[in-house]
């Protein structure tokens, strides 16, 4: 089995050194064996993702946004990178972000970071993390950003039996056009015969569903409503049912130690390997 998680960890935002050690302590509990991250922070080569990779004992790679300003202009620091990291459990062989089109848009340097990580048994696991732009009514852009994702997708997955897993806050309900376009079952594909599929598919209906959730005072702060915007994707399973998704539900959806970690929930789905 291969434990695949994804969390948008928003970024310096609040109480950021507590909110750290939340992550932290969940990231320990769940224990994941490849992991996607959105919103991380770097500075004078500290890095979030580089300190939880040294305190869990993975391996780690990350892209920094091309274009940070509006981020930094957020909290008045003109010193701090935001962008996408991927930790893993087993050595990553190599990485590369992709730049996704910012349309109409102010540019906000979402990227697409791609990572082949080698696997036990000699498997080759490509893992890509994404963040599309968060702005409500940008479905034109982020439709755009995923056909550049599924573009990426296509020429980095490579031949291996395993399925490439795509992680990622999309800030997109399953419903809307940009889901339905990466996915490509309910759509014509982004890329001609390529499909992805929602690994929320296979979870129990009965369990929480909101990856934005009101429940959370950092995500009710903005008083909107409940959404599923994080997702697991993964190509259909490969020879024996690789990358077969076993289990999924959330996580980080509780305070630890009275600190909320983020203002998303994770996603956690085992893989059959």
């Amino acid at each position: 089995m291969i434990r695949v998680m994804t969390w948008n960890v928003w970024w310096r935002f609040g109480a950021w050194q507590e909110r750290a050690k939340a992550i932290l302590d969940t990231l320990r509990q769940e224990r994941p064996d490849v992991l996607g991250l959105q919103e991380v922070w770097g500075r004078d080569g500290n890095n979030l993702a580089g300190w939880l990779a040294d305190e869990l004992g993975m391996h780690w790679a990350w892209s920094p946004s091309p274009q940070p300003g509006r981020w930094q202009r957020r909290i008045d620091d003109p010193g701090i990178d935001v962008g996408n990291a991927v930790l893993s459990r087993w050595p990553i062989t190599s990485h590369e972000a992709r730049r996704l089109p910012a349309g109409e848009e102010p540019d906000d340097g979402q990227t697409a970071l791609f990572t082949a990580i080698e696997a036990p048994g000699g498997v080759r696991l490509p893992f890509f993390t994404t963040h599309l732009l968060s702005t409500g009514y940008a479905s034109a852009t982020r439709c755009a950003q995923v056909r550049a994702l599924a573009e990426f997708v296509a020429e980095r997955r490579g031949e291996g039996p395993y399925p490439p897993v795509v992680t990622g806050d999309f800030n997109a309900e399953p419903d809307y056009d940009e889901m339905r376009l990466i996915c490509g079952v309910q759509t014509a594909p982004a890329v001609p015969r390529q499909i992805l599929l929602d690994a929320w598919r296979y979870a129990d209906p009965g369990q929480p569903w909101q990856t934005w959730d009101m429940t959370n005072p950092h995500a009710a702060a903005h008083l909107e409503w409940d959404a599923r915007i994080d997702y697991v994707l993964l190509g259909p399973p490969g020879p024996g049912g690789a990358g077969h998704v076993r289990a999924i539900r959330r996580s980080g959806d509780t305070p630890v130690d009275g600190v909320w970690p983020s203002d998303h929930c994770a996603v956690v789905a085992d893989l059959a390997s």
